[in-house]
C-alpha cells in the first residue's frame, strides 16, 4: 500500500529498510491481517478517578464491526517506566496496540518516548509535522512553546496521524507484522481521528468475519416481556440476539457475523423487520438514535413547539433538547426556577403550591401548562422534585415528578422515586420527562 493511499490523514516519510520511500518517494506499509487488538488508555489522572476513560469505551465498540477482537484494555499512569512495561506486554500478545494519551507537550506525556524505547527506534524532529504544529499555533495567533517541538516527533516506523482539532498529530506505528495507533487524549479530537484517518485503514485491512449489530430501541414493555416477545426470534441461524434494560426502555441487539458488511445486513434485515412487526409503536429509535432526537424530529415534522420549567435538574432537560442541531426551531424557552417565588412569578397558582407543596404532581402540571402559556408553546414540561442527598420537607430524595402541558389544554403527568445519587436523579428525570412527552406526541396520553 502507498503511504498516503490507505489514510489520507497519515504523512510524513517512515525512514527504514523495511518502511523506506518507493518511487514515489511515499511510505510503504506491510499489509497482514489484524485480528487481536488491545486498548491502552494513558493518564494518571484516569487512574485517580479524576476523568472516565470514555475513549476505550468509544473504541471497543467499534472494533467488532471491522472483524477485530479485542483481547485487552489497560489504563496506566504517567511513568516510564510502567508505559514502557504495558507496551511491551502488548507488543509481545497483540496484532493491534490503540493508545489514546500522553501526546501532549509536557514532560508527563511520554507515550512516544516510551514506544520508542520498546521498538528501540530514535525520536527525531519530522519537518512536515513541525509545520503543521506551528502553523496551528500561529493560525489563531499565538507563538508556539518550544515545548511543543515534541509533537512534531517520530521513529523510523511512525507516520503521523492528522488531527486538525488540536496540536497533537496521532501515530501510526507499523513493524514486524504489527501496528500500533495512537491518539490524542481529548474525546472529540481522538473520535475525529478514528472516523476520518484510523477507521477507513483498518477496515481495508479486515480479511475475516465482520461482525454488524442493529439495535433497537423500544419503550413501555418491561424487560421480561420484551424478552418472551421476542424469543421466536431467537432460533434464526447465524444470528444472535441480546436484551438490555436502560433508563431509555429496553434495547434488543441484533447480530450477525459474515465475511462482508453487506452479507452481514442481508442476514440482519428479515429479523429486524419481524422485530418492527412484534414491536410496532413500541420501538421509538434505533442504534446511535437518542430520546432528544427522537422528540426533535417529531416536533419537526409536526411543526410545533416546546417550552420547559424545570426545578431540581437545574437546566438539564433544556440543554439536552438544545444539544440537538436545529433546536431553535421548535424550543421556544426554558425556566429554571428553583426558588418558589420564581415558580409562581412565571404563572404557577400559589394556591396549588400551598394547597400540595412545590414537589407534588399538581405542582408539576401547573409548571408544564405555565410554561406552555408564558412561552405561547404549543407544549410544555414541568419537572420538580427532590435531587437529594438530603430530605426536603420530609420528601425523599429521588422523588420526581414530572408533567406534560399539551395544546389541547390538557396536563399529564409521571412520578418516580429513584435514589442513586444527585447527578443519576437529575438525569433520570429528563429520560421520564423526554418519554413522557413522546407519548404526548403519539397521542397515547388521554
Amino acid at each position: 500500500m502507498a503511504g498516503g493511499a490507505g489514510i489520507s490523514g497519515l504523512y510524513g516519510v517512515a525512514q527504514g529498510q523495511s518502511y523506506g520511500p518507493n518511487s514515489h518517494g511515499t511510505a510503504r506499509s506491510l499489509d497482514f491481517p489484524l485480528v487481536k487488538a488491545e486498548i491502552i488508555a494513558i493518564g494518571t489522572e484516569i487512574l485517580l478517578g479524576e476523568i472516565i476513560d470514555t475513549n476505550s469505551a468509544y473504541i471497543a465498540q467499534r472494533l467488532p464491526e471491522l472483524g477485530i477482537d479485542l483481547n485487552y484494555k489497560s489504563v496506566v499512569g504517567d511513568n516510564m517506566g510502567r508505559i514502557v512495561e504495558t507496551f511491551e506486554r502488548a507488543w509481545n500478545r497483540s496484532d493491534l496496540i490503540v493508545c489514546t494519551g500522553g501526546l501532549g507537550p509536557t514532560e508527563d506525556d511520554m507515550t512516544r518516548e516510551g514506544i520508542a524505547k520498546v521498538l528501540g527506534e530514535e525520536l527525531y524532529v519530522d519537518p512536515a509535522l513541525e509545520e503543521q504544529v506551528r502553523r496551528w499555533f500561529s493560525g489563531r495567533g499565538y507563538p508556539m512553546p518550544e515545548s511543543n517541538i515534541k509533537q512534531a516527533w517520530l521513529i523510523a516506523s511512525a507516520r503521523g496521524i492528522d488531527n486538525p482539532r488540536g496540536t497533537a498529530p496521532g501515530w501510526w506505528v507499523e513493524r514486524d507484522g504489527r501496528v500500533i495507533v495512537c491518539m490524542p487524549g481529548v474525546p472529540p479530537e481522538m473520535e475525529r481521528m478514528w472516523q476520518r484517518e484510523v477507521r477507513p485503514e483498518l477496515e481495508r485491512r479486515s480479511t475475516g468475519e465482520v461482525l454488524v449489530t442493529r439495535t433497537i430501541k423500544t419503550v413501555g414493555i418491561g424487560e421480561g416481556t420484551v424478552d418472551e416477545m421476542a424469543k421466536p426470534l431467537y432460533g434464526v441461524p447465524g444470528i444472535g440476539i441480546g436484551t438490555y434494560a436502560r433508563a431509555d426502555g429496553v434495547h434488543l441487539r441484533i447480530g450477525a457475523k459474515a465475511r462482508t458488511r453487506e452479507e452481514a445486513w442481508e442476514r440482519i434485515r428479515p429479523v429486524e423487520e419481524e422485530m418492527e412487526r412484534i414491536f410496532g409503536s413500541a420501538i421509538w429509535g434505533r442504534d446511535e438514535d437518542t430520546l432528544e432526537g427522537y422528540i426533535a424530529s417529531q416536533m419537526h415534522e409536526r411543526k410545533t413547539t416546546l417550552a420547559v420549567m424545570e426545578s431540581c435538574t437545574g437546566g438539564l432537560m433544556s440543554n439536552t433538547l438544545t444539544d440537538v442541531p436545529g433546536s431553535s426551531d421548535y424550543f421556544t424557552a426554558g425556566f429554571v426556577t428553583y426558588q418558589t417565588q420564581q415558580k409562581i412569578d412565571l404563572g404557577v397558582p400559589g394556591d396549588v403550591i400551598i394547597q400540595f407543596g412545590t414537589v407534588s404532581p399538581e405542582t408539576a402540571r401547573a409548571m408544564a401548562e405555565a410554561a406552555r402559556r408564558k412561552a405561547g408553546a404549543d407544549y410544555g414540561v414541568g419537572i420538580t422534585g427532590v435531587a437529594g442527598p438530603d430530605p426536603q420537607d420530609g420528601i425523599p430524595p429521588g422523588t420526581v415528578h414530572v408533567a406534560v402541558a399539551t395544546p389541547e389544554g390538557g396536563t399529564h403527568s409521571l412520578s418516580m422515586t429513584m435514589n442513586q445519587g444527585r447527578q443519576a436523579v437529575k438525569r433520570r428525570a429528563v429520560t421520564t420527562s423526554l418519554l413522557l412527552l413522546r407519548r404526548a406526541l403519539l397521542g397515547e396520553l388521554r
